[in-house]
């Protein structure tokens, strides 16, 4: 079973979406297992404070190393060769369909979400593997990044996809139609209603859109 761990000062993010969609069956399935840690249970101080202000001065607050070592340390205990820790930074190289790929053949994947204005630099050093962002912006948290890089892995783990839903199929790379046949004076493709299989699989190979 293929393992996704967020580790993370917002678990709640994660239980709502591991709850829906593709993951919630491939859980169920006992194809994957996707789970949040709570960053704070890894803080030493009574007021479970994971970050603190940057040396140097500045706005805003900073997520702390220790708790991130300290949570990676309980979560993996030693790292296997099949596991790859991944910090989500808008500074990251791009997440691609090739990522996907290449992080599928991992056991284990950890993302380490980062929060407020920045994560201590030697998170990037010293404890993840790689960094990697959704795009060219800045979002709040790496929650959202870590669940749209496992929900596209999850997609590459056979077993996972619908029966006969291929992954091309699900890359979205022709135009899909469904009833009714006329809406308003927008028509389905003819060929889609020929029941000529071999001039619709042309057509979708050839990814054609009106």
């Amino acid at each position: 079973m293929k393992r996704f761990t967020v580790i993370t000062l917002f678990p709640e993010i994660v239980a709502a979406y591991a709850g829906e969609s593709i993951l919630k069956r491939a859980a169920a399935n006992k194809l994957l297992a996707l789970s949040a840690v709570q960053l704070r249970d890894f803080a030493r101080d009574k007021h479970r404070r994971a970050d603190d202000k940057p040396f140097g001065g500045g706005p805003g607050m900073v997520l702390m190393v220790e708790p991130i070592d300290r949570a990676l340390k309980s979560v993996l205990g030693t790292k296997k060769k099949k596991t790859r820790v991944i910090l989500t930074s808008a500074r990251g190289t791009v997440f691609t369909q090739a990522d996907a790929r290449r992080l599928a053949k991992y056991d284990h994947v950890v993302f380490i979400c980062g929060r407020y204005e920045g994560v201590d630099e030697r998170v990037a050093e010293h404890l993840a593997d790689e960094e990697l962002s959704i795009g060219p912006y800045v979002l709040t948290g790496g929650e959202l990044p870590a669940l749209v890089m496992t929900d596209a892995i999850a997609r590459q783990i056979p077993g996972v996809l619908g029966k006969g839903e291929s992954l091309e199929e699900a890359h979205g790379s022709f135009p899909q139609y469904t009833r009714p046949e006329k809406y308003k004076k927008w028509k389905v493709p003819p060929v889609l209603l020929s029941g000529d299989h071999k001039k619709i699989a042309e057509w979708r190979k050839k990814g054609d859109r009106p």
